[in-house]
Parts: structure tokens; C-alpha cells; sequence
């Protein structure tokens, strides 16, 4: 057990692992190790796996690794190999699994039980519905009460008709004060808190009653946690006192919602992607996303979501965007971890000054529970787009051109395979300005990667105009097509096919033959290379995709818009 010392504060953060880290969850843990690391003390992780119907160990690492990116590295906890090969974790007070602590909780158990403190019930499900329905009949909400102990013939009898029990606090019927450094002091008037379950039919204890003991163990003395939780909060008090345990300080956080009032949900991934299933009229899943069973699975409850993968891979065939929710929606979206703890940190919690910009150095320096916001935080994904521009721009070209490389080689391999390190690094160079996260040079170039005769030509007015499709010349003014004509055979005598040899080309011929206007011929050769009027600046584009592969995409252009014509 560890004793506290009151001058070096002990948090935790304790998900269960039931999936990536929620934004919510990842601005706990922020504050929760803030607020540890700026007063030298400790932060600890705990998964609280205890319910086996929703945890899995696939999740806990996904948890572990959303932390480890975010810079939210634990004093103790679960060890987790990060990709410097540095060890996290560790420590003297584990097991850091509630499932692989269970001896410790039925020593508790039993000395509540002994003490008078707690119970066994063995009511059936059929039992509880009827007391429920009384209540109910009552106008009374429903809270289970001691009905007295059981005789050892009842028991024998109950085990024989299969039943199993689970231990019950027995709640002393006494008005509750929490204190909260957040929310303020509240008191819970006796009896609105019943006797509830500590350990479950399977032997698992609750939530409450493995939270309790384990802050206690733990040595925690500050308790960060969303305010869903805070009427939970009159439960481990009156469990920390029957035990003779301390009672750590509380902070509740309000919850953060969307910029329309609506709680930020994984389910709003669910909602993107039925609605454009629903207006496609789509029967069956797009080949290569879903499979035959889990779609009709999904098509036929609406409560079914499909995973992640799944659900990317739907987004991308039906070309809609899934909203970020969890951590790993934002890292696959290349925004940047210290982006997304700033953006966090300040939703719900101010430095004050008007100071919007700072690292997480600045928060564990700054960070007090005094200027957490009791009211809930709306999370402006346009503002915190515009925190990660600032950031990319502001940063070296060679670090975005690392960091770009990172982010493609776990999310856009197709990249790294495509390009050796001068090309790869010429895309750097001509994105960096333009970019707003480090996926952008990706998912806005992928005409690099398509095949020259499967490039598609956008028909659009930008482009028809350009090309000059549908339209009469002027005083015999050459059109872009007739640009990009003359401009191929051009291209295709250069001894060298380099930025400079390319540019020098174009403008000695927009001399000559386009009032010196390189927008003229430029946007020609942009469409063609790469199917729209949008693209690197076009002698890199050039570069990039190719003396052989330009040529090919500029006779293609030629007789497609020839056809327009």
C-alpha cells in the first residue's frame, strides 16, 4: 500500500477498455497528469476490466497507445513498449488490472460482510422486476433495502434451485455530503442512496466498489472524473468510511459537447454513415468494406455499429467523412498531438491572460482546479483545424517533412512504397503551405498513385474552362487545349526533366504564344496530370508524377477534351 503524502498529489486515470480513447476521456487524463506532473507527484494508470462483456486486452493497448501519442506518459501502470522502445508503466502497487486483483477485493469483501457492513441477496431477476414494478405502482423510485439475513437452511435451499448471490453495502440511512474542488459541496438527503451491489454474480465486483479500493491502495489523493460520475461519488464515500479508508479529494468535469449542444457520441460515425447508406439506397455493402453478415447485422439493428475498420473503409467507398471522436480518429486525420492536448486543455479549463497558445510544459506549470469551467465545453473542430495549420506552418520544413513520413507509414503506406526519399520529400516541400494536417499531402494527391489510364478528368466549368471546351476564340486566341497540344511535344524533347528545365520551358513558350500568361498553359498541364484545376505547384506536380506517366495523362487529356469539343 502506499501512503500518501499530502505536498506530491497521486491521480489516476482508470478506463475501461472497451475501445479507442474518447476526446472526453483524453482531456481526464490531461488534467488528471497535469496535475500530478506540475506538483512532482505521481500519475497512474488502472484498467478497469471487471465487466467481461465489454472489455478486451486488444482494447487496453488501443488506450495505452492513444495516451503514449498525446505525451501522457503514466509513473505506474499497465507496461507499454512506446516506438522509442522506451518502457512505460510498471510499479509496486499492481496488478494494474481490476480482473487480476480479485484476491484483494474478497478480503474486503469479506471484512465488510463480517463487520455487518454488507450482505449477500439472492433475488432472482423475476424477484427484482416485481419489486421494480411496485415501486413503480407507488410512484416511488425503486431502492433495494436490507430485508433481513438469510438462514443457512435458506441458502442451501437457494443454491439447490441454481440461484447465485451477489453481496450487497448495506447504506446507513444518513444524509451524504460530497465535497467536490470543482462542482462545490452537495449533500444527498438520507436514503436516497440504496444498498447497492459490490460483487456481482460472476464473482467481478462492481465499478464502485474496485474503485474504492484501489484509490485506497494506490495511495490516489485526487480523484479527476467526468461529472456522470458524481452522484457515484456518495457511494465510495460511504464504502470508504465502513472500510476505514480516506477519502480522496473529488474534482468532477463537465461533460464536452458538440457545437450544436449534442454530446460528442461514437455514435456519430453511426449516424454519418446510415444517412449516406439511406440516401445511396445502397442493398448491399460496397465490395471490399463490409462483409455480407456484419452489414446485415448493421442494416438490421440499429443499436449494432460496425468496427473501426469496417467503418473507414465504408467512409472511404461511399466518400464521406466520419467525424473525429476518439484519439485515433484525430491521429489517422494527421492533426498533431500537441494540437489536440492544447485544444483539449482548454476546453474546461482557462489559463487565463487570454492565452490560447502553450505545450504541455505550460500546462503541468499552470494547471489548478480553480479555473476549471463547471458549464460543459463545446468542441469547435474549426478552431482546433485552424490550432493545427498555425502548428504545421510554423514548424521547420525538414520536421514536416519527418513527421509526414511518420504519419504515412502506419496510415498511407501506399505513399513510402510509391516514392523514394527525394520525391517523397518534393511532396513535403510543395504541400508544406498548404496543408492543414499532416494527412492532407495524402488524401488530396491521390492522383499521384492512379494509373495513367484510369486518371479521371473532372468535367467541370473550372476545367472546361480552362481547356476551353464549349467555347468560341477570340481574334483566334489559342485555347488551353491547343496550349497543352503544343506544350506536349515541348515536354517531350527536354533533355532533363527537373523543376527548373520545366519552368524555363513554359515560360519561353507563354512568351511567345500565350501574352506571356503562364496561368494559360500552367492550368492546362495541371488538369491533365492530375484531373483537376487543383494541385502542388505544377512543375513539382510534373516532377512528381513523371517524364513517361505526364506524357501518357497529357494525350489522354487531349482526347477527352477533343471529344468534348
Amino acid at each position: 500500500m502506499t501512503i500518501p503524502n499530502p505536498s506530491c498529489p497521486v491521480t489516476r486515470f482508470a478506463p475501461s477498455p472497451s475501445g479507442h480513447l474518447h476526446v472526453g476521456g483524453a482531456r481526464t487524463a490531461l488534467y488528471s497528469w497535469a496535475f500530478a506532473r506540475g506538483r512532482g507527484g505521481q500519475f497512474i494508470i488502472r484498467i478497469e476490466d471487471t465487466d467481461q462483456k465489454r472489455s478486451s486486452d486488444a482494447a487496453s493497448v488501443g488506450f495505452l497507445r492513444d495516451l503514449e501519442w498525446l505525451g501522457i506518459r503514466w509513473d505506474q501502470g499497465p507496461t507499454f513498449t512506446a516506438p522509442d522502445g522506451s518502457v512505460v508503466g510498471g510499479g509496486a502497487n499492481g496488478s494494474y488490472f481490476q480482473s487480476e486483483r480479485l484476491e484483494i477485493y474478497e478480503r474486503y469483501f469479506a471484512q465488510l460482510i463480517a463487520a455487518g457492513h454488507a450482505y449477500e441477496a439472492w433475488d432472482t431477476t423475476e424477484e427484482l422486476d416485481a419489486m421494480r414494478k411496485e415501486s413503480m405502482a407507488r410512484k416511488e423510485a425503486f431502492r433495494y433495502r436490507f430485508r433481513g439475513l438469510i438462514s443457512p437452511e435458506q441458502r442451501t435451499q437457494f443454491v439447490a434451485e441454481g440461484r447465485t448471490a451477489v453481496v450487497r453495502f448495506r447504506t446507513p440511512q444518513v444524509a451524504i455530503t460530497i465535497k467536490d474542488d470543482v462542482l462545490g459541496d452537495a449533500t444527498l438527503p438520507a436514503g436516497e442512496v440504496d444498498d447497492f451491489v459490490i460483487r456481482k454474480k460472476d464473482g467481478f465486483p462492481t465499478y464502485h466498489f474496485a474503485v474504492v479500493v484501489d484509490d485506497e491502495l494506490m495511495g490516489v489523493t485526487h480523484v479527476l472524473r467526468a461529472q456522470e460520475h458524481f452522484t457515484n461519488t456518495a457511494k465510495h464515500i460511504v464504502l470508504q468510511d465502513a472500510l476505514g479508508f480516506r477519502r480522496p479529494t473529488y474534482g468532477h468535469l463537465s461533460i464536452i459537447k458538440n457545437p450544436d449542444d449534442s454530446k460528442m457520441s461514437k455514435r456519430d460515425k453511426d449516424k454519418v454513415l446510415r444517412k449516406a447508406v439511406k440516401e445511396r439506397s445502397l442493398s448491399a455493402p460496397p465490395a471490399g468494406t463490409v462483409s455480407t453478415e456484419d452489414w446485415g447485422r448493421w442494416i438490421g439493428d440499429d443499436n449494432v455499429q460496425l468496427d473501426l475498420e469496417a467503418a473507414i473503409r465504408l467512409s472511404e467507398a461511399l466518400k464521406v467523412a466520419l467525424p473525429e471522436i476518439n484519439v485515433d480518429d484525430f491521429r489517422r486525420s494527421g492533426y498533431l498531438p500537441e494540437t489536440i492536448c492544447n485544444f483539449l486543455a482548454l476546453n474546461g479549463w482557462s489559463p487565463g491572460h487570454d492565452i490560447e497558445k502553450f505545450d504541455n510544459t505550460f500546462l503541468c506549470e499552470r494547471f489548478s482546479l480553480d479555473r476549471v469551467i463547471k458549464t460543459p465545453a463545446k468542441f469547435d473542430r474549426v478552431k482546433l483545424l485552424a490550432f493545427n495549420t498555425d502548428a504545421i506552418n510554423a514548424m521547420p520544413r525538414e520536421e514536416f517533412a519527418r513527421r509526414c513520413r511518420e504519419h504515412a507509414a502506419q496510415f498511407r503506406p501506399e505513399f513510402v512504397a510509391r516514392f523514394d526519399e527525394a520525391k517523397f520529400a518534393l511532396l513535403m516541400h510543395a504541400c508544406h503551405e498548404r496543408s492543414k494536417t499532416l494527412d492532407e499531402p495524402f488524401r488530396t494527391n491521390g492522383f499521384l498513385l492512379v494509373d495513367d489510364d484510369a486518371l479521371v478528368f473532372a468535367d467541370d466549368k473550372n476545367v472546361r474552362k480552362a481547356l476551353g471546351i464549349g467555347a468560341s476564340s477570340v481574334d483566334g486566341a489559342k485555347s488551353g487545349l491547343d496550349h497543352l497540344r503544343a506544350m506536349r511535344s515541348i515536354l517531350a524533347a527536354l533533355p532533363e526533366w527537373t523543376q527548373v528545365a520545366l519552368e524555363s520551358a513554359a515560360n519561353a513558350y507563354t512568351a511567345e504564344y500565350a501574352a506571356g500568361k503562364i496561368g494559360s498553359v500552367a492550368q492546362p498541364l495541371r488538369i491533365a496530370v492530375s484531373g483537376t484545376t487543383v494541385s502542388p505547384p505544377i512543375w513539382d506536380t510534373l516532377v512528381l508524377v513523371g517524364c513517361n506517366a505526364a506524357l501518357a495523362r497529357i494525350d489522354r487529356c487531349v482526347a477527352w477534351a477533343s471529344a468534348l469539343r
